[in-house]
């Protein structure tokens, strides 16, 4: 079964359009959604959470429309927004008596762990956490509820990369359960490249693709070499070009396009996203 499909998804606000977007995010993987500001990815998050009403189209979380689904359902799906939003003068011990009394499938010792786990303070208030204190916390919440889905808004934004890299190796110890996934939003290209499974890229509103992140890179290579060179490759094949101080040229190729044997470097993730954006404006 799939964790999250989405069929069709429209939303306006304002002078902002989702238009028709279509995703699938397997049970047992994790899902980066990445794009510029404003592109519409707090949009798609707050559409599946239920925190906006959808204009069209359907979102369903493990076979659920997502309307309809109950409180108990509810609790399948573990939120970390890009700030925690616990009452400031509260104490961890004390958070966690709280969602003790919110969610029916509290577990008070999973909690516990991850507070140990992650050396949150017991006496001090939330209000004097740090940054990474604060979305430790948050992450601690919602892995104690028994959830299937972790939905994930820059939770690593502003994070120094211990503690980035830390959060990102709990994410892969959660999917490592094939009844768990996960949707991370970021703009650390480099953090999702290293941890997802599949990757989505929203450009003003539009999904320009939804994919395997492993199938994603063997689509394109970077070529980087004279114009003379470039001139061997097909337009078709090319996805945008531009010229080095130095000269030669640098371009994202179509790989199935270019004549065999041409020398091309393997892309990252951020050398397709900036070349597809750029291939646009061109």
């Amino acid at each position: 079964m799939n964790a999250l499909e989405i069929r069709g998804l429209t939303k306006r606000r304002g002078d902002f359009a989702l238009q028709g977007l279509d995703l699938t995010l397997p049970a047992g993987c994790i899902m980066g959604l990445i794009g510029e500001n404003g592109a519409g990815k707090s949009t798609t998050i707050r559409l599946i959470l239920n925190g906006l009403r959808r204009d069209g189209g359907t979102i369903a979380v493990y076979g659920k429309d997502n309307r309809a689904m109950t409180a108990l359902d509810r609790e399948d799906i573990g939120v970390v927004l890009d700030e925690g939003c616990f009452p400031e003068t509260l104490t961890a011990p004390q958070v966690g008596r709280v969602m003790a009394a919110t969610y029916r499938r509290w577990e008070q010792d999973t909690f516990d762990a991850y507070c140990r786990r992650f050396a949150l303070p017991e006496k001090t208030a939330f209000k004097d956490y740090s940054r990474g204190m604060k979305m430790k916390l948050t992450i601690a919440v919602a892995l104690s509820h028994q959830a299937q889905l972790l939905v994930l808004d820059e939770a690593t934004a502003g994070l120094d990369p211990i503690v980035r890299d830390e959060i990102l190796e709990l994410f892969n110890e959660f999917t490592r359960d094939e009844t768990h996934s996960v949707l991370i939003s970021s703009h650390i290209l480099s953090d999702l490249e290293k941890l997802c499974d599949y990757i989505a890229f929203l450009h003003q509103g539009r999904l320009l693709f939804c994919e395997e992140k492993d199938a994603l890179l063997e689509q394109y290579g970077i070529f980087n070499d004279t114009a003379e060179q470039a001139e061997a490759l097909m337009p078709e094949a090319i996805v945008s070009m531009e010229t080095t101080p130095y000269g030669g040229v640098r371009a994202l190729v179509r790989r199935e396009l270019a004549p065999v044997g041409f020398q091309l470097e393997k892309p990252t993730i951020e050398d397709i996203i900036l070349a597809l954006v750029k291939g646009e404006k061109q």
